[in-house]
């Protein structure tokens, strides 16, 4: 497993914790076909989580995973959305019903080694292609007042219509987030979280508060969770955090706060939710190695 370029150079600066969560979270990098994948992976069965989120049509959680997408609910076995195996590496929830991600198809299917941005409105059970098929793996994606911001081979594109993409700025990060208002960006970087208010044309020097993943569902309540699974708050965009709790299970894979009370993560041994706002965690799914 090879880190893109980017990768490397952030590797080298932020050291071994977050050498091993890049590794991870690439996949292979953006040429992966994802012949790596475990296709013969259970329907039962998580693992290499990427991404979370809830349908507000009806509060359903669902995973975006290295062998495909799930729902998952406390008490329940995880299970998988429609026949795709893809390996969905960026993912989030855009409205009811309605989810966009990137990745790679899977193995023996007719899909892409780069899927490009793909987009589903019945709640994961079929995709249709929007852009940039066969050429880009975004690996974070995120979106806000009709605008969606993606991170993607080491640079910032954007896009109003899911078609065509103005690409921004370019830098060494792991995860993106916009503000509610969509006045902000931030990244993740080994310097911390830095911020552009230029619709990520360019961007600030960082917080020092090294995160691994933002979530930002309200103007006041934004949320960080670091290398070892340490959650934080900030309540001015990012220039302050308080420490919450540590999330169960290790290094973090995905963190999606939903609104200020309800939060998702997936560290390496689950996938665990908050309804207190970050204080207690509880776990939806396992994960296996």
């Amino acid at each position: 497993m090879t880190a893109r370029p980017a990768a490397r150079t952030l590797l080298a600066v932020a050291g071994a914790s977050i050498a091993s969560l890049l590794l991870a979270a690439c996949g292979g990098g953006s040429s992966d076909t994802g012949e790596s994948s475990a296709a013969s992976a259970s329907s039962e069965a998580l693992s290499h989580v990427h991404g979370l989120g809830v349908d507000p049509a009806d509060g359903r959680v669902y995973v975006a995973t290295h062998q495909g997408l799930y729902t998952v609910a406390e008490g329940q076995k995880p299970k998988l959305v429609g026949d795709s195996r893809d390996d969905f590496m960026g993912f989030t929830v855009t409205g009811e019903n309605t989810f966009i991600a990137s990745g790679h198809g899977a193995p023996g299917s007719d899909r892409p080694g780069n899927v490009g941005l793909i987009e589903t409105k019945d709640a994961g059970r079929t995709w249709t292609t929007r852009s940039l098929s066969g050429e880009a793996d975004f690996h974070s994606l995120d979106s806000a007042k009709g605008t969606v911001y993606g991170y993607e081979a080491g640079r910032i594109r954007i896009s109003s219509d899911l078609k065509s993409w103005d690409d921004r700025a370019t830098l060494e990060a792991l995860d993106v987030a916009v503000s509610p208002t969509g006045d902000k960006l931030l990244a993740t970087t080994a310097e911390g979280v830095v911020t552009s208010t230029d619709g990520g044309r360019t961007f600030g020097k960082g917080s020092g508060n090294v995160q691994a993943f933002v979530s930002w569902p309200a103007e006041k309540s934004l949320f960080g969770i670091d290398m070892s699974g340490k959650l934080s708050s900030s309540a001015d965009g990012g220039k302050t955090w308080k420490e919450l709790t540590t999330v169960p299970g290790g290094q973090p894979q995905a963190l999606t706060a939903v609104n200020a009370d309800h939060i998702l993560a997936a560290t390496m041994s689950g996938v665990y939710e908050s309804r207190d706002g970050g204080k207690t965690f509880s776990e939806l799914a396992p994960l296996v190695s």
